[in-house]
């Protein structure tokens, strides 16, 4: 119930900004007497595209530790702590990022990183993750996460969702402008859109926003394609990397808060939901780590 309270009352919080500084900016007046102004309405498919991305980029860190309990490790209380932050530190300097926050949350197996930049990012791992994984299991997956922010996964996501809620606030309106004066194209009395525009609007962005989610969610198995690559690398071996994802397909993984769907190791859906997939399945991800065919 926290993790959904807190997603709302921050996405909330975000489009009331969004919606402000579309405001000032002016480009929230994109529809005018004589028709849509394609150029304002660009502008506010943008701010509210990109602004909504970004926002949540800048606040991923601040959110992750929210949403899990993640507690950073400032001064390793224990044996495991200590190793935990020595195995980052050597992963960071050799992937050539600076040092991330190190962090421990209790859950299920699952670990992620996150961050607004490759110099300021969070690597965390549950509990669960550290009681089931020896560990060069567990420093496999913390060389995964570490490759997330060397690979820059973050920013290159958030530059895809901001692209594409772009094109689906932006065509959504365009096509639902066009709907609404086919319908109303015997009606010469009426001026500016009609219940036409907002129920096609309203019904465009979620046919649009699924399909956006598709390519969003294609782009993100890909980038895990490449962070088990770079763990492999990191560690000069991929046989730690396959033995910890061989480990994940033995338990059962919690899933990640909404905010860090995308963020998690573990694995995610099959089947035809596999398109909406953060995830690639863990038998796709080791025959690449084999040297196989994906």
């Amino acid at each position: 119930m926290k993790r959904i309270i807190l997603f709302l009352v921050t996405n909330l919080a975000v489009l009331v900004t969004l919606s402000i500084v579309a405001s000032l900016l002016g480009v929230n007046r994109y529809l005018t007497a004589n028709g849509l102004n394609l150029g304002l309405l660009l502008g506010f498919a943008a701010v509210m595209g990109f602004g909504g991305s970004f926002i949540s980029l800048l606040m991923s860190k601040t959110m992750a530790k929210w949403s899990t309990g993640a507690q950073v490790i400032d001064t390793p209380r224990n044996s495991t702590e200590f190793w935990l932050v020595e195995t980052v530190q050597r992963l960071a300097r050799n992937a050539g990022i600076a040092m991330p926050e190190v962090a421990v949350y209790e859950g299920e197996p699952n670990a992620f990183a996150t961050g607004a930049t490759k110099n300021s990012s969070l690597v965390a791992v549950s509990t669960g993750l550290l009681e089931t994984m020896n560990r060069e299991e567990a420093e496999a997956v913390l060389a995964h996460e570490v490759s997330h922010v060397a690979n820059g996964d973050m920013v290159t996501l958030t530059l895809i969702q901001g692209v594409m809620n772009t094109f689906v606030i932006f065509l959504s309106r365009v096509i639902g402008y066009l709907v609404d004066s086919f319908l109303r194209r015997n009606d010469e009395e009426s001026s500016g859109p009609g219940i036409g525009y907002t129920i096609s609007v309203i019904v465009l962005d979620i046919v649009f926003g699924i399909l956006a989610s598709i390519v969003v969610m294609y782009f993100s198995r890909q980038r895990e394609f490449r962070a088990d690559a770079g763990a492999a690398r990191l560690l000069g071996n991929p046989r730690p990397m396959i033995s910890a994802l061989q480990r994940l397909a033995g338990v059962s993984a919690e899933s990640m808060p909404q905010n860090l769907a995308t963020a998690g190791i573990a694995p995610s859906r099959s089947g035809w939901a596999a398109l909406f997939s953060s995830h690639p399945s863990i038998e796709e991800r080791i025959t690449a780590l084999s040297g196989g065919a994906r």
